[in-house]
């Protein structure tokens, strides 16, 4: 299986910036892409950011321009770069890889149990 430390889930006012990171560790022989999902209370998980091996991204029109996303292929690791926070970002931070395990043929996705990141007006 696929074990997950999060870090970089923090309070602070808005304006401000955090750095979430994420290490996916196991049996692992390839990830394809890891990303961020957040949830926010009474609302649904929604995708934050993606990236793939290659280094394509992908982005929520709602942090386009305020969040970037960075991974090491080599380390499993997934980063999220968030500035000029709102209140609206307020949310559990999750950890998504859709890994490829030793002795498998195919991917499946994986989840990290999440990191809140809470903004202040």
């Amino acid at each position: 299986q696929v074990q997950f430390v999060e870090s970089g889930g923090d309070l602070v006012q808005t304006g401000g910036s955090l750095r979430l990171s994420c290490a996916a560790s196991g049996s692992i022989s390839f990830c394809y892409a890891m990303g961020w999902y957040r949830r926010a209370p009474g609302k649904q998980r929604e995708l934050v950011a993606a990236i793939t091996s290659g280094g394509s991204t992908n982005y929520a029109d709602s942090v386009k321009g305020r969040f970037t996303i960075s991974r090491t292929n080599a380390k499993n690791t997934v980063y999220l770069q968030m500035t000029s926070l709102k209140p609206d970002d307020t949310a559990l931070y999750y950890c998504n890889a859709r890994c490829v395990l030793a002795g498998r043929t195919g991917p499946d996705d994986y989840w990290g149990q999440g990191t809140q990141v809470t903004v202040s007006s």
